[in-house]
């Protein structure tokens, strides 16, 4: 019998990823490496991507495991700025709490928390101009909280009540304030990519002064979506920050079916000429830092600049999510980069800024302060009492004037619900 070509090869095998630990087993993060802070250097914004290419692999850091901020990223900020970030960050997740609660007392259908996730977006909205664009995802409230944007706005957003300025059109936490600069969150992820990069690119051609940002996961980075707004970014140096949120888990997949195994997420950006960085994303001043030096890069005309935050997703993906099912359940106390809160407060005591009393009280006024905005959004309404937006709603808001046709329509329905006594 005549043998096959080849026959005495070795059989194909494809690789599939596995996390490191599984449900019951301990968890482990010895892969990780964390090197010291201070250590990764501070290129001028002006130079080539291909100068500092060795920053997309490191880690920046800028605050060390003492509290102490040191090397060339410390952005050197003063006092009352780090209370400031302090204190947006607690207040968010003061606001998570809360509104996690709510959903479970079934106020509302979802909601989505950014435990251990808060100095990705809280840092970079101090980092960046007021009336700078965001492009966000679907776990940076903070950037309206870090804005000054009224919680008590947001959970009539969440609650789809009768003040929800989207009169409830929109997913639960899924924003939309243009006042704030905030564009609207999408469930379909990265497409606030080519959005944004868009946006900047007709920033730059009126030859305004405003730059845009834009988040995703690590997940999302496999989109095409993501690709395509690399390639425009790149070719027209958009005046655009590409934030990537790598936090380990895609709902319930982890890092490394995106490519986390065989390289970092902001490799992603060397292919395109893209300057790329990769630092603590549990360090709110190294997020500033990165994020104020990607602006300044933009505002000059230097082109774009990719992030990516290393993270951990405290929580599960969302209110419809089980981590226990997939991520062992010591992951969140193991995670080697620790709390972003209790860094920066670590910090702040360590400079003579703060102190635990003080910590404390603020703790306590933050946690009023969302349960008077709660009790106060509750007045207007809670999803689980049904519809509180009128039938004829629905009509409006798609197109700028209203055609004919959907006048006619809405008209009828008015009439109908009149002759049946609602």
């Amino acid at each position: 019998m005549t043998q096959p070509p080849f026959s005495n090869r070795p059989p194909l095998r494809l690789h599939v990823p596995e996390p490191p630990s599984r449900p019951g087993e301990e968890a482990d993060f010895r892969a990780i490496d964390v090197p010291p802070a201070g250590l990764a250097r501070q290129p001028d914004m002006a130079e080539s991507p291909a100068a500092f290419r060795e920053l997309a692999y490191e880690l920046i850091r800028v605050l060390d495991d003492d509290g102490r901020a040191v090397g060339a990223w410390d952005p050197k900020l003063d006092a009352d700025t780090l209370r400031q970030m302090l204190r947006a960050m607690a207040l968010t997740r003061a606001f998570d709490d809360r509104m996690f609660r709510a959903q479970r007392q079934g106020k509302t259908s979802f909601y989505m928390k950014s435990l251990g996730e808060e100095a990705v977006a809280i840092a970079a909205a101090f980092a960046l101009d007021h009336d700078d664009m965001l492009f966000p995802s679907y776990r940076q409230q903070g950037l309206l909280i870090a804005r000054g944007w009224s919680i008590e706005d947001m959970m009539n957003q969440i609650y789809s009540n009768r003040a929800d300025r989207l009169k409830g059109r929109q997913l639960p936490i899924m924003y939309s304030v243009r006042e704030a600069a905030f564009f609207s969150i999408s469930g379909n992820l990265t497409t606030q990519y080519p959005q944004a990069v868009g946006w900047a690119m007709a920033s730059a051609a009126r030859g305004d002064s405003r730059i845009a940002a834009a988040w995703c996961g690590e997940g999302s980075t496999a989109e095409g979506d993501f690709h395509s707004a690399c390639t425009f970014a790149s070719v027209y140096r958009a005046p655009v920050i590409l934030n990537i949120v790598n936090n380990q888990w895609a709902i319930s997949s982890f890092a490394g079916f995106a490519g986390g195994e065989s390289t970092t997420f902001a490799a992603r950006g060397i292919g395109y000429g893209i300057a790329s960085l990769r630092i603590d994303g549990n360090d709110a001043l190294a997020v500033y830092a990165a994020t104020r030096w990607a602006a300044e890069r933009a505002r000059t005309n230097h082109g774009p600049t990719l992030i990516e935050h290393f993270t951990y997703r405290a929580e599960g993906h969302s209110t419809s999510d089980d981590p226990s099912a997939y991520r062992s359940a010591g992951e969140p106390g193991a995670w080697p980069l620790g709390d972003p809160i209790r860094r920066l407060k670590d910090h702040l005591i360590l400079i003579g800024e703060w102190d635990e009393d003080r910590h404390a009280a603020m703790d306590r006024e933050v946690a009023e302060e969302v349960r008077a905005a709660q009790k106060a959004a509750e007045k207007n309404g809670i999803l689980g009492h049904g519809l509180l937006q009128p039938f004829d709603t629905m009509f409006e808001d798609v197109f700028e004037e209203m055609p004919w046709h959907l006048k006619e329509q809405r008209q009828q329905m008015i009439d109908e619900r009149k002759a049946a006594g609602l």
